[in-house]
Order: structure tokens, then C-alpha cells, then sequence
């Protein structure tokens, strides 16, 4: 179906809407002064992220403090900066299929995290299953444990399934979920959020039922499942700049992408135009 015209916008005015390229790119180059008071020094605080619509950014953001550093997972991920110290490690990411992103799960597993109270804040939008317990095992088999880890409801963005206008209008108590970790972490709380055999028996359904191998979780080709429309794009190249895996390039014949893809929806959530749309939505076995 041909899609209706939109208006045009320049580069600069797109990019410029992109708040979190912005926000996210300056946290990443810049390293965060830590404060001193009568030459005590304050604990500083690492906060790694993988985001691709904002919620993971957004809870990032809202428990760094003064002494946090922001750190982006694909970008650290680009930059092969594996080997991370401070007093405190946090790490905030979404949950795809109950399991972390395929890029988290590869980062930590060759991740070197020293620090005193390592945590973790995974983001869902409608089940999280057992969530916890897979990244447990995941980290403690890669050599690198979690103090604390926690689950937090949010927006769902999963597009296939969710509408997103209604999903904004449910209250998923996000400030009262964040007024909680926040005092967990500041108190650095020793706790894992518990979970139920029968969450641990709907994810292990979940995967016999979509045949996904758990090491891939959803690693798609970008190529086979998004659409760039040539007569809406205007080459801002946002899409180029918030793929996480860099799938997207801007060339003399416009906008291309080809890679193997998080299945993130960045590039659709945060395009100005509207311009990627799905080819197709992925079969019964992703």
C-alpha cells in the first residue's frame, strides 16, 4: 500500500528531535567529574545501557547521580572497551523474549567488571517470566555475578504485538519503581527478585514453541524484515545513527541496511519520517 506524503524536514531539524542521540553520545565522551568533599573521595558509579526506543536510557538516566558516568553497550561494544572499574557497575537493558538483547549478552561474556556492588535493572513491557535467573546464570557463568538484580515494567514497544498509543495510557508506576531501586542500590541491597517454577516453565514453553536458540534470541537479517520507503526517507540518517549493530548506511542511492539485526525496532520508533516499516513480521519460529 503506497504511503500517504508527510512533510519534510531538513537533517538538522530531525537530528535535533533525536534528544537521545544527543544525550546518549555526550555521556558516552564525556567521563564525569567525581565530587570531593574534605578529600574523602565519593564512591563513583558506572552505568552501562543498551537502549533502542528510550525506556532503558530514561531509567538509566533517572538513577545516575552526580558521580555516575553513562556508558552505551553497542557503543563500548564498537570501541572494544570491555575492561571496566569503578566503586559500583550497574547495567540497565531491555528483555526480548524474557532473555537480554544478543549484544548484552555477548558484551558480558567477554566483559572484565571490577567493582565493589555490581546491579542490574532489566526493563519489560508485559512478562518478564524468569528473566532474572537467565541473567544470574548468564553473568555468573561469564565470570561476573550481580549483586543485585531487578525487574521494571515499562511502555512496551514491541511492535508486532503492542499498540503503542494504548500502551501509553496504562500506568505502569514507574516513579514508584524507580523510588524503589533507587534505595535499593543506594543501600547497596544484596537481592535478586524472585521467581516462580511456573514463570521458569512459561519461558522454557516459550522456546519450544518458537524454536529461538536462546544464544541468538532474536538475531534477525535486517535486509529480509525492514522497508526503507525511497519517496518518504530524506536522509537524515537518524536510522544510521541509533542502530545499535550499525546496520544502516547512507550512500549516494540513499538509505541502505544490511546486517545482522537486535530486532530493537530503533530505526522504525525513531525515525522522523515514518519511512522503515516492516517487509514482512517475522514467522512463527522468531
Amino acid at each position: 500500500m503506497k504511503k500517504e506524503p508527510t512533510q519534510t524536514i531538513s537533517r538538522r531539524s530531525a537530528l535535533k528531535r533525536m534528544g537521545l542521540l544527543v544525550a546518549g553520545a555526550a555521556a558516552l565522551g564525556v567521563p564525569a567529574t567525581l565530587a570531593s568533599c574534605q578529600n574523602k573521595r565519593v564512591p563513583s558509579r558506572l552505568l552501562l545501557y543498551f537502549t533502542a526506543t528510550g525506556n532503558c536510557l530514561y531509567v538509566a538516566r533517572q538513577l545516575a547521580d552526580e558521580n555516575t558516568r553513562l556508558l552505551s553497550i553497542p557503543q563500548l561494544v564498537k570501541q572494544n572497551h570491555y575492561n571496566l572499574e569503578a566503586d559500583e557497575i550497574g547495567i540497565v537493558y531491555p528483555i526480548y523474549g524474557h532473555m537480554p538483547p544478543t549484544m548484552v549478552r555477548r558484551f558480558i561474556q567477554r566483559a572484565r567488571l571490577t567493582a565493589q556492588y555490581k546491579f542490574a535493572v532489566l526493563t519489560y513491557g508485559n512478562r518478564k517470566c524468569n528473566a532474572v535467573g537467565l541473567w544470574d546464570d548468564i553473568s555468573r557463568q561469564a565470570g561476573c555475578p550481580f549483586d543485585y538484580i531487578t525487574t521494571m515494567i515499562m511502555v512496551d514497544n514491541w511492535l508486532p504485538n503492542f499498540d503503542m498509543a494504548e500502551q501509553m495510557k496504562i500506568d505502569k508506576y514507574i516513579p514508584e519503581s524507580l523510588s524503589r531501586i533507587r534505595a535499593d542500590i543506594g543501600a547497596r541491597r544484596r537481592w535478586h527478585e524472585p521467581f516462580t517454577d511456573k514463570e521458569r516453565q512459561q519461558h522454557e514453553g516459550f522456546l519450544a514453541r518458537t524454536g529461538i536458540d536462546p544464544e541468538q534470541c532474536f538475531l534477525l537479517r535486517s535486509e529480509k524484515y525492514f522497508d526503507i520507503d525511497p519517496g518518504t526517507c530524506i536522509g537524515c540518517a537518524a536510522c544510521v545513527e541509533v542502530c545499535p549493530r550499525g546496520n544502516y548506511e547512507l550512500t549516494a542511492r540513499g538509505v541502505t541496511t544490511e546486517g545482522d539485526c537486535e530486532f530493537c525496532f530503533a530505526c522504525i520508533h525513531n525515525c522522523p519520517q515514518k519511512a522503515i516499516g516492516f517487509k514482512h513480521l517475522p514467522d512463527a519460529r522468531c
